[in-house]
């Protein structure tokens, strides 16, 4: 199953697969767009939840309290060449998150693990997988060709994860089409880059 934020459905799953990130600032939305592959191509138990966390900031910490699982996708400024990819565990998890802030109001999702732990309850395990983004500084624009061929390579990595913690996924017989997807609004990234590609028509 698949949920965004706002949907208030905190009962009835213990393993959250989140993507963060701004969909806006090319491959910042790098986390977003490997859940809503993988939303796109597998189905998951009932106890697992796919979810876009976009830039929600601390309106995540009820999700990350419920969880007993955590793998979260995310774009990460590392310092190392683009494209690289790293998976990170446990406690090291918050110190690697995050090319920018989430949220206007300056919220980093190191600030929603903290508020979760807090709160009384972080998941049991955590997980990141992240690429080292190659631009982030294109506003509308989208995932560069490199970081995108590493999305593969990601869901590669959060598939293997959760087979370690026994949750397997089953390949959908017919992908998703993605209005049907967990990123709406048009912003599924089919639509989004049919949209970019119109702009230099309209002159801007």
């Amino acid at each position: 199953m698949s949920i965004t934020p706002d949907d208030g459905l905190l009962d009835g799953f213990d393993t959250l697969v989140l993507g963060i990130g701004n969909l806006l600032w090319a491959d910042e939305g790098f986390g977003v767009r490997c859940v809503e592959e993988l939303d796109r191509t597998h189905q998951f138990p009932s106890h697992v939840r796919l979810m876009d966390g976009g830039t929600q900031g601390l309106y995540l910490v009820h999700y990350i309290q419920q969880a007993r699982n955590l793998l979260v996708f995310d774009a990460i400024d590392w310092g190392v060449p683009p494209g690289t990819l790293k998976v990170v565990r446990g406690d090291e998890v918050p110190a690697f998150m995050g090319c920018r802030k989430m949220s206007l109001h300056q919220t980093g999702f190191q600030d929603v693990l903290a508020a979760a732990d807090l709160m009384g309850h972080k998941p049991q395990r955590m997980t990141l997988i992240g690429v080292q983004a190659e631009e982030l500084e294109d506003w509308g624009g989208s995932l560069r060709p490199l970081i995108r061929q590493k999305m593969a390579g990601a869901l590669e990595l959060g598939l293997a994860e959760l087979a370690d913690w026994g949750i397997t996924g089953e390949r959908r017989a017919v992908p998703l089409a993605g209005k049907d997807g967990l990123v709406g609004n048009d912003m599924d990234i089919a639509s989004y880059e049919a949209g970019r590609s119109c702009l230099p028509q309209m002159g801007l």
